[in-house]
């Protein structure tokens, strides 16, 4: 009983100006954590958009996201609860979440230096994919998401009342920051990514919680907010000053004609000196598709696609491929090419990423009239069709990030039942020079399945084509 007077007279007695404090001022602090929480989570998620348009979305990425934000969470868990027993006041609380908030919306606007310098310092290494965006989420990432760390710890020491309330009052605020979290979670990916891209995503939820700050600061010491004004039009300056220009610059002697950042990826269309246009993605190693008005063959991984129906028994011939599923489909590459070789036969394309087909119709004549387009995963959307297909193509496979839903004994036997008896499964897999682990799998796995299977190491680049046929 003692012990429990004695905390609860510390509690007491070491209040934020309880007396002082309007009675709606507690629920506005519970909305500020509900509105801290979808914050963090929202950076976290938008965190990966950021750094895989300079390092794609592997796991080692994600990895990297997740134990580093946990790692500055943690970090402000703890400094957050000594920092309130030394200054438990509404004011400093509202302080922290406007640096916070601030220094949240500066992220997008230093990432690019930021992490194409670290690309460029790591270039060299195997590891670089690693390396790189371990520097980069720490230079980026670290100051804001510790303070956001802070609040939670903060807030409950500036909520509890009475001792006998602690576990019921640490409890609502840890809910209330997790349903938060929850709208953090899907608002990115859902609703602000598709339609504002990443930096202003990341603008959009720092100005909301610098809002929610600025209005909790005014109301609990007045005009001194006056003093961090500054902030929101340094940051709008500082956005105009950077976020003018592309992502990523267009590769030398080539001109940008397209970018979007999209919820799958950040999608370039560049063209060259002699009209042909590629379309890139996220960090921009490699030609995901190629366009050219005068012509479709262009003596690339792609152009290995059309020679896969003939691994079949002779004698087979052009009239024999009636149709083709293509998962994958990019920018249209292999359609616009298997159309020029074999005619206007009907070709499905699955494609997960609808801002791409949208680029690719308006830049890269996606719009031949035999091409009938499907938004989805590629598993999934082949699984509800209901046809057979004399080739099916796969181009969806690159290291280090591969669908591995697309790889199983399970999924190629799904393929199987999608093929005619002549019927073909060609697939395009990258590698390096040195390490052909995924083409090697990948044939023991088509082998489980298929009685035959074929590769061709695409000269001059890290590509092999994989066939395997029903016969």
């Amino acid at each position: 009983m003692g012990n429990h007077m004695q905390v609860q007279n510390f509690i007491r007695d070491n209040m934020p100006y309880q007396d002082a404090i309007p009675k709606w001022h507690p629920r506005y602090l519970y909305f500020t954590v509900f509105a801290s929480g979808m914050t963090t989570l929202a950076i976290e998620l938008s965190a990966s958009r950021l750094l895989g348009n300079i390092y794609g979305t592997s796991n080692l990425v994600w990895a990297n996201i997740i134990g580093l934000m946990l790692v500055y969470l943690t970090v402000g868990y703890f400094l957050g609860g000594r920092w309130a027993d030394r200054s438990p006041k509404y004011s400093t609380f509202y302080r922290i979440i406007i640096w916070g908030a601030f220094l949240s919306g500066i992220v997008p606007l230093v990432a690019r230096p930021v992490l194409r310098g670290a690309a460029e310092a790591v270039n060299d290494l195997n590891a670089g994919v690693a390396i790189g965006s371990f520097i980069g989420v720490l230079v980026l990432f670290s100051i804001p998401v510790t303070l956001l760390g802070c609040v939670s710890p903060f807030a409950i020491r500036l909520a509890i009342k009475e001792a006998h309330e602690a576990g019921k009052t640490s409890g609502t605020l840890y809910a209330i920051s997790t349903l938060g979290s929850i709208l953090g979670t899907f608002a990115p990916v859902l609703l602000l990514i598709p339609n504002l891209g990443t930096a202003k995503t990341f603008l959009t939820i720092s100005v909301v919680l610098l809002a929610i700050g600025f209005l909790g600061l005014f109301l609990t010491e007045g005009k001194k907010v006056l003093r961090l004004l500054w902030m929101p039009p340094g940051l709008i300056l500082l956005a105009v000053l950077v976020l003018s220009g592309p992502t990523r610059p267009a590769p030398d002697g080539m001109k940008l004609l397209y970018e979007r950042d999209s919820a799958y990826n950040l999608i370039q269309i560049v063209e060259d000196s002699n009209g042909t246009r590629y379309l890139l993605l996220n960090e921009g190693q490699g030609y995901h598709s190629q366009w050219n008005p005068n012509g479709q063959f262009y003596r690339r991984t792609w152009d290995y696609f059309l020679a896969a129906p003939y691994f079949n028994n002779v004698p087979f011939t052009t009239a024999d491929v009636h149709n083709i599923c293509i998962i994958g489909l990019a920018g249209g590459t292999i359609a616009h090419q298997y159309t020029d070789a074999y005619g206007p036969i009907p070709i499905d394309g699955i494609e997960i990423d609808p801002a791409i087909i949208e680029a690719s119709r308006q830049y890269l004549d996606l719009t031949m009239s035999n091409l009938h387009v499907i938004i989805g995963d590629g598993r999934y959307e082949l699984n509800r069709l209901d046809k057979k297909y004399t080739v099916i193509g796969i181009d969806a496979y690159r290291v280090p990030y591969v669908p591995w839903h697309l790889t199983t004994q399970e999924f190629f036997e799904e393929i199987r039942d999608h093929l005619t008896e002549n019927g073909v499964v060609v697939i395009n897999v990258g590698r390096t020079d040195t390490d052909r682990r995924l083409v090697e799998a990948m044939t023991q796995t088509m082998l489980q399945v298929f009685p035959t299977a074929h590769t061709m190491d695409v000269p001059d680049s890290f590509n092999t084509i994989l066939v395997a046929t029903r016969q």
